[in-house]
């Protein structure tokens, strides 16, 4: 885990996540859980984008893990909503 606690596992990802959701327009739709769960596995997918160009991916409790767990939550979020056919424009029925 790169030398962070469970504890910082759950911190950052559910910052991550939860900014996320708001980049994305699903907060309404989230909860700690889910915004914790995205940003833990963003955090994961962002260090393999990260890598692919080069980068070091999730390095400890700092901003740079932080701007890593956020891409990768992003992606994520992003390629939920076009898969599920969410997106934000769409009114509330």
């Amino acid at each position: 885990m790169d030398g962070m606690s469970i504890i910082s596992w759950i911190i950052l990802g559910g910052i991550a996540g939860w900014i996320a959701s708001k980049i994305t327009g699903n907060d309404p739709r989230m909860g700690v859980g889910m915004n914790i769960g995205v940003g833990v596995i963003g955090a994961f997918l962002g260090g393999w984008i990260v890598s692919l160009f080069g980068g070091a991916g999730v390095t400890g409790f700092n901003i740079w893990s932080f701007l890593v767990a956020l891409l990768g939550a992003v992606v994520l979020l992003v390629l939920i909503n076009a898969i599920s056919g969410n997106n934000r424009r769409s009114p509330n029925v």
